[in-house]
């Protein structure tokens, strides 16, 4: 203590002194100062590292290689202090002139840094840091946060992701499809866990029937990843990965009331011991039909929904786990008519679509390390999907079974890591029809391959191949390529693409817009599999525009080409049929995120321009429904005690079918939680302007038996206020963790 004390007094004695010897002499000599900071882990240069000369309130910031230059300073003793965000900061005497300069500081990352992350879609063990192929990260406290807006579904998580759209379909029964840069639905491949769980007809309704409480990130790629993940994934994927057990025990119960009538209530439980683990999740939710508007027709459908997945996990030794899993749903909703729905009367109240849907999957893993750099992965998931469509004199019902397993094998070098592979997937569509055939059969086999090679500390290179067989329409080559180049922790900058393809079935957004009917079969003689090819560029940078502000921006380019595009067109006598397009389909645009952070304080600015064209029609027209212009601002608060967001939403103007120009509108939201040590409550105001299709132009078009539905563009439920509590009887953390 004596030491440190005195070391203490002689700093400042030694400045006192410099100071008034660099204010008493006017000539005194003096020197540029080089300043080089990398950080303590990876011996990396930091750009935006703040450099500070206390005395002389004089300073710099750190370029691409790590090394800041102070002009002017007077030969003698100074105390620097070097900061950057995420990183703890340091103070040191320095003498000048020296003849070590540079002078060399290392930067040890804070425990308040983001953890980091491995990221299950890319099959390595790499952290998100030095994969070449860019991947958003959504989780911690903003999956948290979109879990309080709504804990019904995943619907909340992903719109308001820069650059992706939720497409509502059907106004019944509240549909809706997640678009990846103005690409449909049916382009994106939703995974759960790695196991592509919710394709063909399993798709419908399957955004809408995912809770997201027993989640704990997602994963999304954007552009095509087929190499890595078979068919489907021409616009990208997204990963939703599951909680698993941690030795303390972990036990939520969350639940929400809005003023529109609707309830959920989920259960969370997740334990762990030497051996054995094991999670329960439950989900319940309620809807009452609600008619903001008082047209008479629904805008949230009557919901009852129930989700069941508990999961056994098996530790056998410390190289080896095993899992498996069961997840089942109930969902029923109706929607349409009031009157009928709530009273059931007939006469000019009948139009309702109900929509019954049962869905049962199991998952099987197992992983085990064979040495310290190898490991293989074996996994298998069998689904079951039931849905029944009733419509008044139509009705669409069908069965499918999916089936998915996969072996891998995963090899960790100095330089290179190595993944090999190889799937079978299997789906089979049988429709309860008395009129047109269209069960569909597909299997498809695939071998794959993938290497990162690291060159240096500042490229790492990412190839792919995949080869695919789908029964009937034949062999997919599918390379890829991805390369990444860091200056330091600060600035990077990934380039990538790939092709990708998607063999036709009748599930498609047109396909549900008329609710199946007179759609024809696939023909199979006749169509053409779907091809696309595209290339992903990005530049990230980060840096502490002061030692308390922080300040990052991404900003992404890409083109996507579609050929043999999918076509749902309309015959001479009243059926529908597939064709392909007769030329491609191009999706181009940029995507900007900056964020901004002051102690407690972050916000976040984003902005998409996405230009999808249909090369096939006459004047290469804007896709329909597809805003040119998207722009959103969030500002969130936290605090161990307190989280409170403010988001502000802009949705540019859009082309209907019918050629029609539609209004652009802004929508706004509120968010307040405060976290207790038994849990946290909270109040969401959720579009409180009130925004919605109603305001712009009418959603329902008699006559009032039959009615029309016109295309949506826009917000159906207006504001939604809600209230909800989290209780976690094992102790929730006051401690606030930044990213």
């Amino acid at each position: 203590m004596y030491t440190r004390i005195m070391s203490l007094w002689l700093t400042i004695l030694v400045c006192v002194f410099a100071t008034f010897q660099i204010s008493a002499q006017d000539d005194v000599q003096s020197s540029t100062v080089k300043i080089k900071v990398l950080t303590e882990k990876e011996k990396e240069p930091l750009l935006g590292a703040s450099v500070l000369i206390k005395t002389l309130e004089k300073g710099g910031i750190t370029a691409f290689d790590g090394i800041a230059t102070i002009s002017n300073i007077p030969y003698g003793t100074y105390e620097i202090e070097v900061s950057f965000i995420g990183f703890e900061s340091i103070e040191a005497i320095i003498q000048i002139p020296s003849n070590q300069e540079p002078f060399i500081f290392y930067l040890k990352e804070s425990a308040n840094a983001l953890d980091e992350v491995v990221l299950q879609s890319t099959r390595s063990t790499r952290t998100i840091k030095r994969i070449p192929t860019r991947i958003e990260f959504i989780g911690g406290e903003e999956l948290g946060e979109k879990v309080a807006m709504n804990a019904t579904n995943i619907s909340m998580v992903l719109r308001e992701s820069t650059g992706i759209q939720m497409q509502q379909t059907s106004l019944s029964s509240g549909n809706a499809n997640i678009r990846i840069q103005g690409l449909d639905g049916r382009y994106t491949q939703l995974l759960r866990d790695g196991f592509p769980l919710y394709g063909g007809f399993s798709s419908g309704l399957s955004i809408m029937q995912i809770p997201p409480v027993d989640l704990k990130q997602f994963e999304i790629i954007k552009g095509s990843s087929s190499t890595l993940y078979g068919g489907g994934a021409i616009a990208g994927l997204v990963n939703m990965v599951s909680k698993t057990p941690e030795i303390e025990p972990q036990l939520d119960i969350m639940v929400t009331q809005t003023q529109a009538l609707g309830s959920t209530a989920n259960v969370f439980y997740g334990k762990r011991n030497n051996k054995w683990g094991t999670t329960i999740f439950g989900s319940g939710n309620y809807q009452k039909a609600y008619d903001p508007e008082d047209d008479g027709f629904s805008n949230l459908p009557q919901t009852y929904s129930i989700v069941l997945n508990p999961k056994l996990f098996y530790y056998p030794s410390e190289r080896t786990k095993i899992w498996f899993g069961l997840n089942g749903t109930y969902d029923d909703r109706k929607g349409g008519d009031i009157v009928k729905i709530e009273e059931g009367r007939d006469g000019i109240h009948q139009y309702t679509e109900e929509n019954l849907s049962k869905r049962i999957s199991s998952q099987a893993v197992y992983e085990t390390q064979l040495d310290s750099l190898s490991s293989i992965k074996v996994k298998n998931s069998i689904a079951f999907f039931d849905r029944d469509l009733v419509i008044p004199d139509i009705t669409f019902k069908g069965k499918q079974w999916n089936t998915f397993t996969e072996a891998t094998y995963h090899k960790q070098g100095i330089k290179a890591d190595w993944v090999l592979g190889a799937n079978l997937y299997s789906t089979d569509f049988d429709e309860d029809s008395q009129t047109i055939e269209r069960n569909q059969s597909d299997v498809t086999f695939g071998l794959f391959a993938n290497n990162t090679y690291d060159f240096s500390d500042q490229w790492i290179l990412e190839t792919g191949l995949r080869t695919d067989y789908a029964k009937d329409w034949g062999f997919f080559v599918l390379p890829k390529v991805s390369l990444l180049f860091k200056a330091g922790t600060s600035f990077s900058s990934r380039i990538g693409g790939g092709l990708g393809y998607k063999v036709p079935d009748i599930f498609t957004e047109e396909a549900e817009f008329v609710n199946f009917e007179n759609v024809l079969p696939i023909n199979k003689d006749v169509l053409k599999a779907e091809h696309s090819y595209g290339v992903n560029l990005d530049f990230n940078y980060q840096a502490g525009l002061t030692d308390e502000i922080g300040f990052s921006i991404n900003q992404l380019f890409y083109v996507t080409a579609i050929e043999n595009g999918l076509l749902l067109n309309s015959t001479n006598n009243g059926f529908f049929q597939f064709e392909n397009a007769e030329d491609v389909i191009l999706s181009k645009g940029a995507e900007t995120n900056i964020k901004f952070s002051y102690k407690d304080f972050r916000w976040f600015l984003n902005y998409a321009f996405i230009d999808t064209r249909l090369n096939y029609l006459p004047g290469n027209p804007q896709k329909p429904l597809t805003a040119r212009h998207n722009a959103g601002s969030v500002i969130m608060y936290e605090s161990p005690k307190w989280r409170i967001g403010f988001e502000t939403y802009y949705t540019g103007k859009q082309f209907l079918s019918n050629g029609t120009e539609t209004t652009d509108f802004i929508t706004m939201g509120l968010l307040a939680m405060r976290n207790f040590t038994w849990g946290s409550t909270f109040v969401n105001f959720e579009n409180f302007t009130d925004r919605r299709q109603s305001r712009f132009s009418p959603l329902v078009l008699p006559p009032h038996d039959n009615p029309t539905f016109p295309e949506i563009y826009a917000p159906t439920d207006g504001f939604i206020f809600s209230v909800g509590i989290i209780l976690k009887p094992f102790g929730n953390e006051l401690e606030h963790h930044s990213d």
